[in-house]
């Protein structure tokens, strides 16, 4: 029960009410001693919210928002989060009150917030680490931080009592929670996501610049090399922010990078097989012991591939097998049909256990899958 000693209700405001701020909501909203209010900056973001059912109550107010919040979740894009601190420094907030932000960068944010003058409030930085290709207060869901880890990078004064609140609060996500310090968040999934997404850009831009003088690269950039640089469509914006929140670790892991890009430069130009069979079986033993049930940073998802006659029909009859057999489907997309050649429809799936039941269910109705 999330009473205080009076044993009235605990109020949690929640600003950026999208895909994760409303999945926060959903996990807080109706738990016994809970209500959650959530801060939209335009009247139709607030009909959106109230219309979604993520939140107990909405307002265009910040000040309405944040007073007398207990818990207090910035769930803006990085480059705004100092913003809301400062404006949220100049409110008298409650007593006790734990601010917290899911940014996916957290030193810069820490930092700013040791600068500003809280009295008697907490700010704990946050980075729940779990996505999904969709976007926005529709997307939301109360499942999509179960099984993730949830890392909190507190700052040194906050005590544990203050620590073990928002934790215990954080159970309702269903989530794994652990402690970090900032810069060593930022180090890791400066790693393991923001390096990647740089790659990933860099490798489509110069495919793209090959394609300027050779439209084949487009065409036969369909299945793996789409699929393996899928996170090179983010949104341009949030990661704008993030990469320059992140600067000086990324330029670090940069240069890392490129050290391996000589390497193998060097290995090539010595026709060294050998060096390159180590290269890969080191690789390939490191990725066999990733976790794959884990939720993470980069939002994972399992794809099988059916080939389809081009007759009417066939595609809401395969979504409609697989809806009756209660088999969740994140996404559909026909690669290739024409007339002469048989199509190709990828079906893709959040959950391993989905896409095993439904290469089961399409194999026994005699399509073609493949994984």
């Amino acid at each position: 029960m999330f009473m205080n000693s009076e044993g009235s209700i605990r109020k949690i405001a929640i600003f950026g009410v999208g895909l994760i701020g409303g999945s926060l909501a959903l996990c807080f909203k109706g738990k016994p001693g809970i209500t959650v209010v959530g801060y939209a900056h335009e009247p139709e973001l607030k009909e959106r919210y109230v219309q979604s059912g993520v939140l107990d109550q909405a307002t265009l107010s910040i000040e309405e928002a944040a007073l007398d919040a207990d818990f207090i979740f910035l769930s803006v894009p990085v480059g705004m989060l100092n913003h809301y601190l400062q404006v949220l420094n100049k409110l008298p907030l409650k007593k006790g009150c734990i601010i917290t932000d899911v940014g996916s960068t957290k030193a810069s944010i820490t930092a700013a917030a040791e600068t500003l003058d809280f009295r008697d409030v907490h700010f704990i930085g946050g980075h729940p680490m779990a996505g999904s290709e969709r976007s926005g207060v529709e997307a939301a869901s109360p499942l999509l931080f179960e099984n993730a880890y949830y890392v909190l990078t507190p700052q040194s004064n906050v005590s544990d009592e203050v620590f073990e609140k928002l934790k215990n609060l954080l159970s309702y996500t269903r989530a794994q929670v652990i402690r970090v310090e900032p810069e060593h968040h930022d180090d890791i999934v400066g790693a393991i996501s923001h390096l990647p997404h740089i790659i990933a850009v860099a490798l489509v831009n110069q495919i793209s610049s090959y394609n300027r003088t050779e439209p084949l690269y487009q065409l036969l950039a369909a299945g793996g090399f789409r699929d393996i640089t899928r996170i090179a469509s983010s949104d341009p914006v949030v990661w704008r922010d993030i990469l320059l929140s992140n600067r000086e670790v990324l330029l670090r892991l940069l240069s890392d990078w490129n050290e391996q890009v000589q390497q193998f430069t060097q290995v090539l130009e010595k026709r060294d097989g050998e060096a390159i069979e180590t290269a890969f079986r080191e690789a390939g033993s490191f990725r066999d012991q990733l976790p794959e049930r884990r939720k993470g940073v980069i939002n994972a998802l399992f794809d099988i591939y059916i080939d389809v006659p081009d007759t009417p029909g066939i595609i809401g009859r395969i979504a409609t097998e697989l809806g009756t057999a209660r088999i969740n489907l994140s996404n559909m997309q026909i690669i290739e049909s024409r007339e002469d050649v048989p199509g190709i429809l990828r079906l893709s799936f959040r959950q391993e256990e989905e896409m095993e039941r439904a290469i089961e269910l399409l194999t026994n109705l005699e399509y073609t899958v493949r994984s």
